[in-house]
């Protein structure tokens, strides 16, 4: 989905067409897999999203404006216009990679403020805007141009047939809304990370990357406020799952997938996922390669694909395939899309090297860790994660039920350094990200936990939740801006007497 479309209504006729096509790119896609020659260097790519806010940290419908001071193609627009993303260039683990990864990182926060400025706002790269309201996503100003966003929105609601409905627990009795536009995804900003594969490594890494999801979304957990309520420290996995479940409730209810789906097996080769994305899931913007005026073949004669890459990119899988026929030869990526924006620059270049340090380390070991694992049991810790954040236990092989902030600290951190070695990252780089993460896991306070704490604080000096999630959002701006790990980020101080 981030290409543009060439228009926003279809017929049952290129339906059709559509359809056929998707089954036909899947027979080349097996056969291409099984012969061609793929670029196999192990480079990572990431993105990066984050949001707008007013002089009051309000969102700010500003996104248009500060793209248009940036003129950069490296920085895009995301759904919502109070959303930015930009796309860091490809880089190598091995020697000051990660450093270089934080660097970049943090240029492009400032880059981005200082475009921002110049309109009135400000930038924040966190998984939830804590101070977006439900009137926001009720108002049409919150989408951001372009007909990819205006198709998709169309897509969602008439394949559901009836308003998005977000139901998600916490405080409050949580939250119980609906929505008549899938507004709610343009809440949800993310550090995507992408690992370039080879083909017959592939369902190894995939699975790697399964099998950590859950310590992963907990060490890293950002998003505990939503439409004003505290709710999942990593909110943004329910919300982003139901703001665009093209299900109406009778299908959920008979077992159909979402189309942002963690996935219910482990996998023998990338084309399963391929072969599943076209059994399961109906064509939700069928549109053909003669429309999108794309050529059949690259320069390198590899195919495009054109209707298989865009119905991939219409099933949100937390860990998805990726073929990308580049210009002379192809590539194979893996795109880890759970993780949330922020909180600063450091904690998102120790967040990729734990990545990518574990499925260096799980690939290579004699006997896979996901043999030793159902997969059933993977997705429930994932969800359990994303619910409790550091605070969860899990069940894991040979240690039985045990809290994932100890898991991380005795058994995956070390592990997942021992990969970033092995890959080649610098010693002093390892040692600066090890610290980050353990110091995280070891005090407990992800993002998630210091926003929790922070409001908290600020509700006990006397503040509202409203003015407490404002000057909580600003206290964050600060933090980030400061380069800091948010582990060592300080709280509000505690009112006398309390």
């Amino acid at each position: 989905m981030g290409r543009e479309v060439g228009r926003t209504e279809y017929t049952r006729s290129q339906r059709t067409r559509y359809r056929r096509e998707l089954r036909r790119h899947l027979d080349v896609f097996e056969t291409y897999l099984d012969h061609a020659e793929f670029r196999d260097e192990g480079t990572i790519g990431v993105e990066l999203e984050m949001n707008l806010v007013d002089a009051d940290e309000r969102p700010a419908l500003t996104a248009e404006q500060v793209l248009a001071t940036l003129d950069d193609e490296e920085w895009v627009h995301e759904i919502g216009a109070f959303n930015l993303e930009t796309n860091l260039p490809v880089m190598s683990l091995e020697g000051d990679g990660l450093r270089r990864l934080e660097d970049d990182l943090a240029a492009r926060l400032a880059r981005a403020e200082a475009a921002a400025s110049a309109h009135g706002s400000h930038v924040v790269a966190v998984g939830h805007l804590p101070t977006l309201d439900e009137e926001l996503l009720n108002d049409p100003s919150w989408r951001a141009p372009g007909s990819r966003y205006e198709v998709l929105d169309a897509a969602v609601l008439d394949a559901r047939g009836e308003p998005v409905h977000l139901r998600i627990d916490g405080e409050s009795g949580g939250i119980d809304t609906e929505f008549d536009s899938v507004a709610p995804e343009a809440a949800c900003t993310s550090m995507q990370l992408h690992l370039q594969v080879a083909p017959e490594s592939f369902a190894a890494a995939w699975n790697a990357a399964q099998a950590i999801a859950g310590p992963q979304a907990a060490l890293a957990a950002n998003s505990p406020f939503l439409l004003g309520k505290r709710l999942w420290h990593e909110t943004r996995i329910p919300t982003f799952q139901q703001a665009i479940d093209t299900r109406p409730p009778e299908y959920a209810a008979q077992g159909v997938r979402p189309r942002v789906w963690f996935g219910e097996r482990w996998i023998t080769s990338m084309f399963d996922l391929f072969e599943e994305n076209v059994r399961y899931f109906p064509a939700i913007i069928p549109e053909s390669r003669e429309m999108a005026e794309e050529p059949m073949l690259t320069e390198g004669a590899a195919p495009r694909l054109h209707e298989l890459m865009l119905h991939n990119g219409t099933v949100w899988r937390w860990n998805r395939p990726i073929y990308d026929p580049g210009t002379d030869l192809p590539h194979l990526r893996l795109e880890n899309r759970l993780l949330p924006g922020g909180p600063s620059p450091i904690d998102m270049a120790a967040d990729a090297a734990f990545f990518y340090g574990s499925v260096h380390f799980l690939m290579s070991e004699r006997r896979p860790l996901w043999s030793r694992m159902s997969f059933e049991g993977v997705r429930e810790a994932f969800e359990a994660c994303a619910r409790r954040g550091i605070d969860t236990r899990v069940r894991w092989p040979r240690l039985g039920t045990v809290p994932v902030s100890d898991l991380l600290v005795q058994q995956l951190i070390p592990r997942a350094m021992e990969g970033l070695r092995d890959i080649g990252a610098d010693a002093d780089v390892v040692e600066r990200c090890e610290e980050v993460l353990q110091g995280r896991a070891a005090t407990r306070r992800t993002g998630a936990r210091w926003q929790i704490d922070t409001v908290a604080a600020l509700e006990r000096s006397g503040m509202d939740r409203r003015a407490a999630l404002a000057a909580m959002t600003r206290r964050y701006r600060e933090g980030q801006a400061s380069g800091r790990p948010v582990h060592e980020w300080p709280l509000p101080d505690r009112p006398a007497g309390a």
